[in-house]
């Protein structure tokens, strides 16, 4: 499994990249292997401000629906709207073609306290 050294992780399997206050979110590796083949992508708080650890979505797959948290406070400024079309990008490319929103963040202070790469590997058993 993949988990680039760059990124910022949550305990609830998100991935954040941070550059200039804004904040570009998806899940893990670990996470779409675990929920299998992914068939929809549905997020609720687009052009809304929400707290961290708020919902923001939901991630639905052959096998199951998972809820998707915000890693941090901020305003969902984007969707990627090829979700819409191609969800699978999740599965094959999740850090790249597989991102999920972008977030304008209102409090850097929450992006220091994620896990770094070392530390989310520790809380999956890597």
């Amino acid at each position: 499994m993949n988990f680039p050294e760059n990124l910022k992780y949550t305990k609830d399997h998100e991935w954040v990249s941070v550059e200039n206050g804004i904040a570009t979110v998806g899940i893990t590796d670990f996470a779409q292997s675990e929920l299998g083949d992914i068939v929809y992508i549905d997020i609720d708080g687009l052009d809304e401000s929400l707290d961290q650890n708020e919902v923001f979505g939901s991630v639905e797959a052959v096998k199951t629906v998972s809820d998707l948290f915000m890693p941090v406070s901020g305003e969902v400024i984007e969707f990627n709207e090829d979700l819409e079309d191609a969800p699978e990008n999740v599965n094959t490319d999740p850090y790249g073609s597989g991102w999920m929103i972008k977030i304008k963040v209102s409090d850097m202070a929450e992006t220091e306290a994620l896990l770094d790469a070392a530390g989310y590997k520790e809380l999956i058993g890597a």
